[in-house]
């Protein structure tokens, strides 16, 4: 059974109690939800696919001509932990000079070029605007413009004898909070349940993204948001394609509940951290599912 993922209007969260609520409650209790109303084109998102599956069919040489300078940049092939996962990172995706230069490192065709930089654009817009409507449901008046962000697309190279294997392993996500454009043709994400743990598959809805919520929102709110656990499995012999978009965490670098999060009845849970901390702290511990803010209790 799939799973039972909220649609939130963006056009009434920000104005109609009833929609700010259902977002609060989403963002507290499941850690996820989809947006409509976000004001992205489904041509631009189309024409995204098909940029993203240009890049992709590119030969290994020229996708390895985009080095990892920065953790979380540049091609990502294929691994032993994920066999059937390659994806593209780009750092800071909030930076229009950022993106050109990623798409001169590839040489990218003039059309994915466009379609990458109105893309990075109109979704560096949609993860402020969700950020900020998030914190106002709760609360808070707060500004996420100058949060840097990180793009990843993703290609999955299923066939039909890898049905039933991990597309990607079980993960929360490190940052604040990730927008998702879906393959429109095909699923495989699963997210699991915060009550039972049990996964269950997420079923596309073309035109909407998907929202999770990740372990700096969870610090963030001294615990009041939910990070949640997801994986990626292959469902069909196709290759499927996903573009996601990462709010990560504070320009400064330290992750620190504000003050409204805190009282004496609700005493601070996590010490301060740098984010960049944090993620090294992940990948040292292999601790990628959410176990490594326990290291960080206060």
């Amino acid at each position: 059974m799939a799973a039972k993922i909220p649609v939130i209007d963006l056009r009434l969260a920000g104005e109609a109690p009833g929609e700010a609520a259902r977002l609060r409650d989403a963002a507290r209790r499941l850690g996820c939800f989809r947006v409509s109303g976000h004001g992205v084109p489904r041509e631009l998102q189309a024409g995204m696919r098909a940029a993203v599956r240009a890049l992709f069919d590119l030969p290994g040489d020229a996708k390895r001509r985009n080095a990892d300078v920065i953790h979380g940049s540049g091609y990502m092939a294929p691994s032993a932990a994920n066999p059937l996962y390659e994806a593209f990172g780009l750092y800071d995706a909030a930076s229009p000079a950022d993106v050109d230069a990623f798409c001169s490192c590839l040489d990218a065709p003039p059309h994915a070029r466009e379609a990458i930089r109105s893309y990075a654009e109109k979704a560096h817009e949609l993860v402020v605007d969700v950020a900020a409507k998030l914190a106002t449901s709760l609360g808070l008046d707060c500004s996420f413009g100058d949060w840097p962000c990180q793009f990843r697309i993703n290609r999955y190279n299923y066939t039909p004898d890898t049905v039933g294997k991990t597309g990607v392993q079980v993960h929360t996500d490190s940052g604040f909070l990730t927008v998702l454009q879906e393959d429109d043709r095909v699923g495989g994400l699963e997210v699991a349940d915060p009550d039972t743990g049990e996964f269950a598959p997420v079923d596309p809805l073309p035109g909407t993204f998907l929202v999770n919520l990740g372990d700096v929102a969870t610090a963030w709110s001294n615990g009041e948001l939910h990070n949640v656990r997801h994986r990626v499995r292959c469902v069909a012999g196709v290759q499927r394609v996903s573009i996601a978009l990462f709010l990560l965490a504070p320009k400064d670098d330290v992750v620190r509940a504000p003050e409204a999060f805190v009282s004496a009845e609700r005493p601070r849970r996590f010490r301060d951290f740098g984010y960049d901390d944090y993620r090294r702290l992940r990948q040292s511990t292999g601790e990628h599912a959410g176990e490594a803010l326990a290291r960080l209790a206060a």
